[in-house]
């Protein structure tokens, strides 16, 4: 009775203590969504690519299955291959809650059987924290959450070689700090219950784990003594140890310190065992006389063989070691670079390459060492002849730290690639791609006056000046002096991995940057000036050394203490709003003279300022975006002020707990419309933040580091799938204020002849019957119609469905009339001349409801020497050529249903009759063919038998629409040549039709009719 009334004040306790942010998603989902999401139902995101590998951190291949493999990415989920590599697809997309997958395991006496850990191991800045372990028994096609979601980072799974439903789990535990949920855990079910059965200390967590094969009792196990802050990793200590069970996990041998091992301290430790000799045993082993430790006696004692630094540099990142499966002196070492050892472990002279570096795990075929795959900072890949050739990087799993869009039409979408470079590629996607200067971690910002200029980032506080068109590149960085290895209080001026680079919007003359200062320049980075103070708590315990007790680790992911928002005013020049990646926000008024400490009271120390954004319509109005994610607190935060920054509200409800903010952005059109990204997705709200919906759609879990808006479209930049991007959300603008109960026209934006077309979007309160969509010029008159039926489903061209949906007009007029069986080279006759600059109307017909709107189909301005006059021209040449040739076609289609009537009339077996016919027929067979060439059969057929009129008038239709460009004097000449030539055939046809048409003895007997399609 004592114990219940204890636990029950305890849980009152904790009730009275629980973070509001938990609470927030809670309580929303008590309240009335300010527009409710069968609105948006029918938006998806679109993945634009790069087609480009990002960090991998565990693979398995299957023994039974030589052509299947796996290997889970660290932002992007886990993905598959059933050819060997060649094509890869995401298999957990919508299923799991955390995409950071670090371990795979599939079981060898049933490769439908997979197991999945999430979250990272290797401490790097920029990990994703996982949510347990997965199961599949189909091969992938479903998964089941198995639990242990509190461990956070797996470092591997292990499935006993026999028995799939024997496993056991690794788990490092929280990185960002200690807790009860890590060592190694065993299930003998199949993951339905677990057992934690090796636990050293809530510091310490697994590292590494193996099973001797011939003797699954057998496990080799290390813990590693780690954390990890936004300013410092930490490794090593006394619980950092390598344990041996006899017992299949129920008890476990301490072998850290056996003969033969180093001296403590010790960090990081790899293990494995080999299936040809299951008494050699190596451990890579992070200690100060480290390296590459032997055992030839199952453990018992040691000897180190190899010590080179190669192999043990970075121990936080790599330390991992494999044996091969057949061969008791072949061992592989995995760090920066890929090795192999023919000799026990003693020498790693065989450099293997992969096709890409940082290697971070390698599973070998038990039964053909040849067959193996790899994980890297570039993903995963496959080789059958021992690592002599891979298979390419080429899936979208790319991680970026932000995204910019172009002021290019079409607009390119562009970020920094972690462990590749920057990137730019085209908004239609999977285009050419190129970089544009800086490196793998930075900020990109094209030039306000140049479009062709671009700054970029990277760590080591690089900033360069690069022109895309001439390839003109500069380093511009405000202070270069370079640092590595050195802690953050030894540096004068503290550089973040990715720091902000933008321009003032009142002066494109002015840029800015950040270190624990802002830097500001006018003259293109050749001097800058210094304008402010340090805006940083700098607490001096985030400004130290970091790495580890043996192995140092200075870099740009821990220098701590910098501006890492920054937000120019949109209203006046002299107004700049800063956040600090450790807490503070400031505001100067007055051009950095005086800078205001306006730190929301509510944000606690040690937040990282992610973004902030200044209000577009609102001067003192700024969104702010931060986290704490690296200080074991994972709930979001988010805020805004109205009064530059005396008040803050925060607007986090609706926000699901866990799902802490990265960027928060204002939409280009409408005050209070915000979209936020979150380490698991996005929000937006229609009301100023005060109530936030989830935008997730067909989006899967990944880390959205940041978003923008441009145009109508919101861009995404995911640390782990790439670029996304939704398009044509002005229907969002007008949500919150809109009738839900009637039928609504949206005004569509303004299409860019030759760029995009004119997107038609229209809500719908419930699904109707029929849809019509009529498109007309400024005066009204009828371009075409377009029509859809509810009967038809999604073949429906024209949507009838409830809520929001769009149609697409390609801006082309009727093309000319066609035939059936027509085949032409050179042209598309079908497709109709390309609309004319000018305003066009729209009309929606719906459940009785009829609406009309107008759009401006405008001219393309990467045009050059073009004018309006002559896109006109071109068009009514066009229209033109149409027109002959649908009379061309439809003579033929005429002469075809004369010949069809005739024949029928034929079998009366009236002689003077059928002289008529084959008399009138043979006329009109010298016209077709004139007309047509009638001997096409197949696509190929133009190369044997001589193209006919109509082709040539399609063909010269599309020349003179090849491009966008007055017609050529030549076009002119040989349509009038073409036209011509027509109207000689039409002639003929028209005295046939006129004289033996109408002459005994077959007057009135054949119809005449025109048939197009």
């Amino acid at each position: 009775m004592k114990i219940n009334r204890i636990l029950f004040m305890l849980s009152l306790c904790i009730s009275a203590l629980l973070i509001p942010d938990s609470l927030a998603f809670a309580q929303a989902q008590k309240q009335t969504l300010p527009v409710d999401p069968s609105f948006y139902k029918n938006y998806s995101w679109r993945n634009i690519g790069p087609d480009r590998g990002g960090r991998s951190l565990g693979s398995s291949g299957s023994p039974g299955r030589p052509n299947e493999y796996y290997f889970g990415a660290t932002g992007g989920g886990l993905w598959k291959t059933v050819d060997g590599g060649n094509e890869w697809f995401p298999v957990t997309d919508g299923q799991i809650t955390s995409s950071s997958i670090g371990a795979v395991a599939v079981a060898e006496t049933n490769p439908d059987i997979v197991y999945i850990g999430g979250g990272e191991t290797q401490l790097r800045g920029s990990i994703t924290q996982g949510d347990g372990v997965y199961k599949t028994t189909d091969g992938g096609k479903t998964w089941r959450d198995i639990g242990l979601k509190e461990t956070q980072a797996i470092s591997r799974i292990r499935v006993h070689p026999t028995n799939p439903n024997t496993v056991y789990v690794a788990a490092l535990g929280h990185p960002y700090g200690d807790n009860e949920e890590r060592g190694v855990f065993r299930s003998k079910d199949g993951g339905n219950t677990w057992e934690k059965v090796l636990y050293v200390s809530d510091k310490a967590g697994a590292a590494d784990l193996i099973i001797d094969r011939t003797n699954p009792n057998v496990l080799y196990a290390s813990t590693w003594q780690v954390y990890r802050k936004a300013w410092k990793m930490w490794g090593g200590g006394p619980d950092s140890k390598l344990f041996k069970s006899l017992d299949g996990g129920d008890t476990w041998i301490d072998l850290t310190k056996n003969p033969g091992m180093p001296e403590g301290p010790i960090g990081k430790i790899g293990v494995t065992v080999s299936p040809a000799d299951p008494n050699r045993v190596w451990a890579s082993v992070e200690a100060n006389e480290g390296g590459i430790f032997r055992s030839d006696d199952g453990g018992w004692t040691w000897e180190r063989v190899n010590s080179e630094r190669k192999l043990r540099q970075r121990a936080f990142y790599y330390s991992r070691i494999y044996a091969d499966p057949l061969d008791r002196d072949v061992v592989y070492g995995l760090n920066v670079g890929f090795y192999k050892s023919t000799d026990g472990g003693r020498t790693f002279d065989v450099t293997i390459r992969p096709p890409h570096g940082d290697n971070h795990d390698l599973w070998i075929d038990p039964n053909d060492p040849m067959r193996m795959i790899s994980s890297n900072d570039g993903g995963g890949t496959v080789s059958v002849n021992g690592g002599q050739s891979w298979t390419d990087l080429d899936f979208p799993t790319a991680q970026f730290y932000h995204v910019m869009t172009t002021s290019d039409v079409p607009y390119h979408v562009a970020g920094a690639q972690q462990d590749n470079s920057t990137l730019a590629m085209p908004s239609q996607g999977r285009g050419p791609s190129y970089s544009v200067g800086g490196g793998e971690s930075g900020w990109i910002t094209q030039s306000p006056v140049d479009p062709d200029v671009f700054y970029a980032g990277s760590q080591g506080a690089l900033l360069t000046r690069y022109n895309r068109r001439t390839g003109q590149y500069r380093d511009i960085q405000v202070y270069p002096r370079f640092f590595s290895g050195e802690p953050s209080s030894a540096l004068p001026e503290r550089w973040q991995w990715t720091f902000p680079i933008m321009f003032s919007p009142k002066d494109p003359s002015v840029m800015y940057t950040t270190s624990q200062h802002v830097w500001k320049t006018t003259n293109d980075g050749q001097t800058w000036e210094k304008i402010s103070p340090d805006l940083t708590y700098a607490a001096p315990e985030t400004l130290g050394v970091t790495g580890g007790v043996i192995t140092m680790d200075m870099n740009g992911p821990e220098i701590y203490a910098t501006v890492f928002a920054l937000a120019p005013s949109n209203y006046d020049v002299n107004t700049i709003w800063a956040g600090s990646d450790d807490g503070k926000v400031h505001i100067t008024r007055n051009g950095g003279k005086k800078w205001d400490d306006i730190t929301p009271k509510d944000l606690p120390k040690f937040s990282r300022v992610s973004i902030i954004e200044e209000s577009k319509f609102n001067p003192g109005t700024l969104y702010l975006a931060a986290n704490r994610y690296q200080v074991d607190d994972r709930e979001p935060y988010v805020f805004k002020t109205t009064d530059y920054g005396k008040k803050w509200t925060k607007i986090i409800t609706g926000i699901k707990p866990g799902h802490f903010a990265r960027s928060i952005r204002e939409d280009l059109k409408v005050p209070g419309l915000l979209y936020l990204a979150t380490e698991h997705g996005v929000y937006v709200s229609f009301n100023d933040g005060a109530m936030w919906q989830s935008l997730q759609m067909n989006l899967p879990d990944t880390p959205i580091r940041d978003l923008v808006l441009k145009n109508d479209d919101v861009v995404l930049g995911s640390h782990g799938r790439g670029f996304w991007i939704m398009h044509d959300v002005a229907p969002f603008r007008d949500a919150a204020s809109m009738n839900m109960n009637q039928v609504k026209l949206f005004k569509p934006a303004n299409p860019i002849r030759g760029v995009y077309s004119a997107t038609i979007q229209y809500y719908l309160p419930e699904e109707v019957d029929n849809v019509t969509i009529e498109i007309m010029d400024a005066k009204g008159n009828l371009i075409e119609t377009y029509k859809g039926t509810k009967s038809e489903g999604r073949r429906s061209r024209v949507a009838t469905g409830k809520g929001l949906n769009d149609f697409n007009w390609n801006l082309r007029y009727p093309g000319a009339t066609t035939f059936e069986g027509m085949i032409i080279w050179s042209g598309r006759p079908q497709n109709g001349p390309l609309a004319p600059l000018g305003n066009y109307q729209v009309k929606l017909t719906a459940d009785g409801v009829s609406q009309t709107s107008t759009f401006t189909v405008e001219m393309d301005p990467n045009l050059e020497g073009v004018t309006a006059d002559d896109i006109q021209k071109q068009f009514d040449l066009a229209v033109q050529i149409r027109d002959k040739t649908s009379a061309a076609n439809e003579a033929v289609i005429q002469i075809r249903n004369i010949r069809k009537q005739a024949e029928a009339l034929s079998k009366s077996g009236d002689a003077g009759l059928n002289n008529a016919i084959n008399d009138m027929l043979e006329k009109m067979k010298v016209i077709e063919e004139d007309l047509y060439q009638v001997k096409n059969q197949s696509g190929q057929d133009p190369l044997n038998f001589p193209i006919k009129l109509n082709n040539r008038l399609a063909s010269l239709r599309r020349s003179v629409e090849s491009g966008q460009a007055r017609p050529t004097d030549a076009s002119y000449v040989v349509f009038e040549e073409l036209s011509a030539e027509l109207k000689i055939h039409l002639d003929k046809l028209d005295q046939v039709l006129n004289s033996d048409l109408k002459q005994q003895p077959l007057s009135g007997k054949i119809t005449l009719e025109k048939k197009g399609n």
